[in-house]
């Protein structure tokens, strides 16, 4: 029988973790417990497939082997090896986060909440997502196919439900973590409520999150996904012909000029590519006012820079 609230949490999670063993993904970020590949994992699945993040994580790691690889990078070098997973925002928050891992944590993740969630990029979600799989220590991992299981068991066919609903469930059902005393001593002062006591050795935080995760994207297969009926549930706009779209492609016109040896754009030539990208793909043309605003956005965000231009000469642009 499938749980709802009526049966109580400890038939719950008994049904979840045994749902979990049966639809067990092998993933590579889940064959170790470095704290940067399960960072790395955790913010390239942030709304991109696994099956691309497998095939590009790999090439990524080659490139950037290790947080320090990844600080010392120059910016153009993160947007390239970027390319493909959307969102360059990520990207950028990614290698700032690295930076102030070395600077001032000297190259060693923290794993307490607060500093976690201090660096660039790092919501609480990230934050226990990299305490839960690479320390093993319990939180509240609310992500989106955690929240579609919650919602499923314990809000059948209720509408608009907050996350605060959820917050006390999820960690009334996260086990300790697995250490005793050894790991306790790192409780957060806002881990004070009581967690799920383990069942058994196999119990463990980490373990319980995947179970939540794979459980969580089997039902979005078998049943009109529940995190629909989340409070905070917004639908994707478009993204073809959208500025999102025009700000991804800008900033590719930017890195296919560096890796030519072509320099700085100018403002002309960055609205010119972009006009022929968009007609090609039968869309209006673009005005040049929207091509600067764009460009004076991502210089604002630090994705590119404006280079200094003799008197008489039209402004030039490049990545950092």
């Amino acid at each position: 029988m499938t749980p709802t609230a009526s049966t109580g949490m400890e038939g719950f999670r008994a049904f979840v973790r045994a749902e979990g063993e049966r639809l067990y993904r092998d993933l590579p970020w889940r064959r170790t417990r470095d704290p940067y590949i399960v960072w790395l994992s955790e913010v390239m699945l942030q709304q991109t497939q696994v099956v691309r993040v497998e095939a590009r994580m790999p090439e990524w790691l080659d490139r950037f082997p290790s947080v320090e690889a990844l600080a010392a990078a120059s910016t153009a070098d993160v947007l390239a090896a970027w390319q493909g997973m959307g969102y360059n925002r990520r990207a950028l928050a990614l290698q700032a986060a690295a930076r102030e891992i070395v600077e001032r944590h000297g190259g060693v993740f923290p794993r307490d909440t607060r500093s976690l969630v201090a660096l660039p990029g790092i919501g609480p979600a990230t934050a226990q997502g990299i305490r839960a799989f690479a320390f093993d220590l319990p939180g509240v991992y609310l992500e989106t196919n955690v929240r579609t299981v919650f919602l499923h068991h314990f809000f059948p066919d209720v509408p608009a439900v907050p996350d605060r609903e959820l917050v006390p469930l999820v960690r009334a059902a996260c086990p300790c973590a697995p250490a005793g005393a050894a790991a306790r001593a790192e409780a957060e002062e806002d881990e004070a409520l009581p967690y799920a006591a383990p069942v058994d050795e196999l119990d463990t935080p980490r373990a319980w999150y995947y179970a939540l995760l794979d459980y969580g994207a089997q039902l979005k297969k078998e049943i009109p996904n529940p995190s629909r009926r989340s409070a905070g549930y917004t639908k994707q706009s478009r993204f073809e012909g959208s500025r999102r779209q025009k700000r991804a492609q800008i900033v590719r016109i930017l890195l296919g000029a560096g890796e030519r040896g072509e320099g700085a754009l100018t403002s002309a030539a960055v609205h010119a590519a972009l006009d022929e990208a968009e007609r090609a793909a039968g869309r209006p043309p673009v005005e040049l006012g929207l091509v600067e605003g764009i460009l004076e956005d991502l210089e604002r965000e630090g994705f590119c820079a404006r280079l200094d231009a003799a008197e008489g000469d039209e402004t030039r642009w490049a990545i950092r």
